[in-house]
């Protein structure tokens, strides 16, 4: 069954600093900030949330169905979407605007600082959730905020079950805004980090949010596999040991792609959160977000 997919589509411009941010970064100046990185590698790929989480969709083997705003600049993504085989009629072209750009440094010890750019994204709300038979399930990716608000509540209007995965997109929201969000979702995904702030701002731990109506809460927690929350019970899936860590871009994307194969196919959770993680291992061990090939006979699937 086809997975609708709320998200934004980008560009990302990918730089790796070969040496710690943590040593370039002096705290007690942090009042005046003025550092520049030397990278001497560049990159330009395609990514953003959607288009990342479609790209290991398809790859699994599922049906991904993209509903996101390109600029007037977006013709080779639009070429490169239709090469998968996806359902293209939900992606919107903005004439006057330029597609979304993150701009990512990565340090050797892969933390990163993104600029971002949101472009055509801004008006990714003028694209409706349709209303049409055979949608299974949906995920709500970062995108502008507008259209996140929008397309959770068209969701919800429509009875079909989502994730709610706030990622870089968490600080638009406050508390209130948040709660509504998780009240509409069935799942819930965060990394550790957006976990905190998600939990600080709606005042209700992770275990709490678990015991509600939601289907399940997933943590990521990088090469620690991830937690699952279910009914206030926590299980830890264990992390998968990558043949390499090239590139942590659109790592927690294609957790997400896998978690929507799963779900597609009524798994348990934990099981879809372990096939996330081997993808994940796979995707770390290449540059860019949509550059891993999956084998989806070496996964068992």
């Amino acid at each position: 069954m086809p997975a609708l997919i709320c998200g934004s589509l980008a560009f990302d411009t990918i730089t790796t600093f070969p040496g710690r941010f943590a040593q370039q970064i002096l705290p007690e100046q942090i009042h005046i900030l003025n550092v520049s990185f030397l990278v001497p590698t560049l990159k330009r790929e395609f990514g953003g949330c959607a288009g990342n989480i479609a790209y290991t969709l398809a790859q699994l083997g599922g049906t991904p169905v993209v509903l996101a705003a390109l600029g007037a600049d977006g013709d080779d993504y639009l070429e490169r979407m239709r090469s998968w085989g996806l359902d293209l009629g939900l992606v919107a072209r903005i004439a006057e605007s330029y597609t979304a750009q993150a701009i990512i440094i990565t340090d050797q010890d892969n933390n990163q600082i993104t600029a971002f750019h949101p472009g055509a994204m801004q008006f990714a709300e003028r694209t409706a959730v349709p209303a049409r038979d055979g949608l299974a399930l949906a995920i709500v990716a970062p995108d502008g905020r507008d259209a996140m608000i929008q397309h959770a509540q068209q969701l919800a209007d429509a009875a079909i079950p989502f994730i709610f995965d706030p990622g870089q997109g968490l600080p638009m929201f406050d508390g209130d805004e948040l709660r509504r969000f998780v009240s509409q979702a069935s799942w819930v995904a965060v990394n550790d980090y957006e976990a905190r702030m998600l939990t600080e701002r709606t005042g209700q731990s992770i275990e709490a949010l678990s015991r509600s109506h939601l289907r399940g809460v997933v943590v990521t927690l990088g090469a620690q596999g991830c937690e699952v929350w279910e009914r206030g019970v926590c299980q830890t899936v264990a992390g998968v040991t990558a043949e390499a860590v090239v590139d942590p871009t659109g790592c927690g994307d294609a957790f997400r792609g896998a978690l929507l194969y799963g779900l597609e196919r009524g798994w348990p959770l934990a099981r879809c959160a372990e096939l996330g993680n081997r993808v994940g291992a796979l995707k770390i061990a290449s540059a860019g977000p949509q550059n891993h090939r999956i084998d989806r006979a070496a996964l068992g699937l």
